[in-house]
């Protein structure tokens, strides 16, 4: 944002003869022009700031007495001549605009001509560009208007307080430049408060851009455990009842059963066998509460899980593992009905069993699916003994390209799950498209992938993705099986 606000003063005016407006002119004119001086305004955040500079325009007290001093002598050499008339008022008119001109240049006054008259010597307004009449007028920024020619350019009514906002050449009501510029919280909607040093500071989401004040990091306000956007006051997450909340749009897709998952769950392994990396072995697959993948993590002798939450798990010992049997529905803000049955797991191979958190998004889902398949692909095909890096890393990549075969079909002429994998009907439309809302939602999760922080699955996912755009996916297998790293 490049535009500043100033708080501007005009005046009102009536037309007189010639030396008593000359007087008014030179007495109070640059005065009515003036802008009052304040400390510069910031407007900041993570990513912009805006200043507000106020410039002083006014005169010294001592060029107006100058200026008065004048005005005095000029009268007296008019009182003396006969029958009071004056002579030179052409003259006089010219020296007065060219010193008015020759203040405004040493003030830095507007580019613009200060005052425009018609043929007839009459104002002329700078709203209508019609002739000012008798009556009233407005004198600001060095023009003329009528008092109704004085508009905010926001809400096109015309401003009559003393002081108005400026940006560039267009003035505003105060309280409609505030609405413009002043960012609002996306939370409680209210004008984000200045801190201590004066500015206007917010957090921003890297990916939504969701604006909101710093207090609700800390108050308490719930965020969606899909796409991580708080929860507005004027909308209401559902529960999932272990202490995660989901927003509306990522609702809509919601898998929150293991019935309702296993067509998903076969369209990915169909995904990988069309890349020609066949999993032989039918590994169960289970959607899991909060606590039950909690303790199925801590029963793992092994494993790299992402922090804060693990959202996926491949096991690979035998547990006993709670999972979600029949669909929930939905009882005021949250899901209710939740029913769910203890499942033994024995080891019969490498891997034990796949476990996803329920109520996430079909997209999500998939992304963690794809990721912990590759994990019993690898643990299948005899890889052993790899780093965090290189593990997490190419799961990580197996997952990115799932979603870009969803969101972005063809971009590496992978095959699609679209079609077989429509489980959730909640997301798709009578033709069997995905909507716009999880395309973005994909979009994000993709986002996250790429842009994660962690050493493991954010630096590795982007030596690992390097490694399969120079070399492809085969190559890339090959050398981590050979080395246990990647090609460089």
């Amino acid at each position: 944002m490049s535009s500043s606000s100033v708080n501007q003063p005009f005046t009102f005016g009536r037309k007189s003869r010639f030396m008593r407006w000359l007087s008014k002119l030179f007495k109070g004119g640059s005065a009515n022009m003036s802008v009052p001086a304040g400390r510069p305004q910031f407007l900041g955040g993570e990513d912009n700031m805006v200043r507000r500079s106020l410039d002083d325009h006014s005169r010294t007290s001592k060029e107006k007495e100058e200026l008065d001093r004048s005005i005095a002598r000029s009268l007296a050499k008019d009182s003396k001549r006969p029958n009071g008339q004056r002579r030179g008022t052409g003259k006089d008119e010219d020296l007065a605009r060219s010193l008015h001109d020759n203040l405004n240049s040493s003030s830095h006054a507007p580019s613009h001509t200060p005052w425009d008259y018609n043929a007839r010597g009459c104002r002329k307004c700078s709203g209508c560009h019609g002739d000012i009449g008798s009556g009233n007028y407005l004198g600001c920024m060095g023009t003329f208007f009528h008092p109704e020619c004085f508009l905010c350019h926001a809400c096109g009514l015309p401003i009559t307080e003393y002081e108005f906002s400026l940006s560039g050449n267009k003035s505003y009501h105060k309280s409609c430049f505030k609405e413009l510029t002043h960012p609002k919280c996306e939370v409680c909607h209210q004008f984000i408060p200045t801190n201590g040093a004066g500015l206007i500071e917010y957090r921003c989401h890297p990916f939504w851009s969701q604006k909101y004040c710093p207090s609700h990091e800390n108050d308490d306000t719930k965020r969606c455990c899909s796409c991580e956007r708080l929860e507005s006051r004027n909308t209401r997450y559902v529960s999932l009842g272990d202490g995660r909340s989901l927003c509306l749009e990522c609702m809509e897709s919601a898998i929150v059963d293991t019935g309702d998952c296993q067509q998903l769950y076969h369209a990915i392994r169909d995904f990988y066998e069309g890349m020609n990396m066949t999993i032989d072995q039918q590994v169960p697959m289970l959607l899991v509460e909060r606590q039950a993948l909690n303790e199925a993590i801590e029963g793992e002798k092994h494993g790299f899980h992402h922090m804060p939450e693990t959202r996926g798990l491949c096991l690979s010992e035998e547990q006993t593992v709670t999972s979600i049997l029949k669909r929930p529905r939905m009882g005021g803000r949250g899901l209710i009905g939740i029913r769910t049955q203890p499942q033994k797991l024995t080891r019969k191979c490498e891997v034990t069993a796949i476990l996803v958190l329920y109520g996430l998004p079909r997209l999500l889902t998939g992304a963690i699916l794809a990721h912990e398949l590759m994990h019993a692909w690898l643990r299948l095909k005899g890889f052993r003994n790899l780093s965090p890096e290189v593990e997490e890393g190419i799961c990580q990549v197996l997952s990115q390209m799932w979603l870009e075969s969803e969101v972005m079909p063809g971009s590496r002429n992978m095959p699609s799950t679209s079609t077989a994998s429509s489980s959730s009907t909640w997301s798709y439309s009578k033709k069997g498209g995905k909507s716009g809302v999880e395309n973005k939602l994909g979009e994000f999760f993709m986002h996250q992938i790429a842009h994660d922080a962690s050493p493991a699955y954010g630096a590795g996912f982007r030596a690992a993705n390097a490694a399969v755009n120079k070399y492809g996916l085969r190559r890339t297998l090959d050398h981590i099986r050979l080395t246990g790293s990647f090609p460089v």
